[in-house]
């Protein structure tokens, strides 16, 4: 399984139910929402033979809402975003999103029966930036060490990235971004990523 099927695997198994709970430790939170998913998932068939409309709902119910999203593009574009039309980040996005669905569906169709392990975490009280660092155990497999960055948002815990073996998914986007936009600009990349969005969709 490649990197960045591992990631979407990894938010998969720790997806968020759309708790909002500030009063809740971003680890309890992760805990407490995991069983919810994998068993979708466990039951769900066509889930996990890759059905993408019943990946997109379930990504859309439970995984996009607690996902900041407007975090993660920036991040990934760095100094793009700032120079970025309103337009251009509209259309970024778009595609963006359309990609991390993609890559996501892919991901979840590759589930089966990893279970997770969760590393003692410590925060004080005040902290609004955090991680969650667990371990994916896979049968007959090598354990796949895996850190959440969480921040509290309103009432509310949210992941910006996920690392997993040391690289995280927000530094390998924008490493692959950043190549694209030198060569094209961001107009360059937002078609290059339509196009892949297209192309998957016939």
């Amino acid at each position: 399984m490649n990197k960045i099927c591992k990631w979407f695997l990894a938010l998969a198994l720790v997806a968020f139910a759309g708790v909002a709970a500030a009063e809740v430790a971003p680890d309890a939170l992760v805990k407490s929402t995991a069983e919810d998913v994998l068993a979708v998932v466990k039951k769900d068939k066509d889930i996990q033979a890759g059905n993408q409309s019943k990946i997109f709902a379930l990504a859309e119910e439970k995984i996009l809402p607690n996902f900041n999203f407007d975090r993660v593009s920036r991040l990934v574009l760095g100094k793009a975003w700032s120079k970025a039309s309103p337009e251009q980040k509209e259309a970024f996005q778009q595609e963006f999103r359309s990609l991390l669905l993609r890559t996501y569906a892919t991901a979840l169709s590759k589930y089966r029966n990893q279970t997770i392990e969760y590393k003692p975490f410590r925060a004080q009280s005040d902290e609004t930036d955090v991680k969650v660092k667990t371990q994916i155990l896979q049968p007959g497999g090598q354990p796949v060490a895996v850190d959440y960055s969480l921040e509290k948002s309103g009432d509310s815990w949210k992941v910006y990235d996920i690392t997993i073996e040391g690289v995280s998914l927000v530094t390998n986007y924008r490493g692959q971004f950043n190549n694209e936009i030198r060569q094209g600009g961001l107009d360059g990349l937002i078609q290059k990523l339509a196009a892949k969005n297209r192309d998957a969709n016939k």
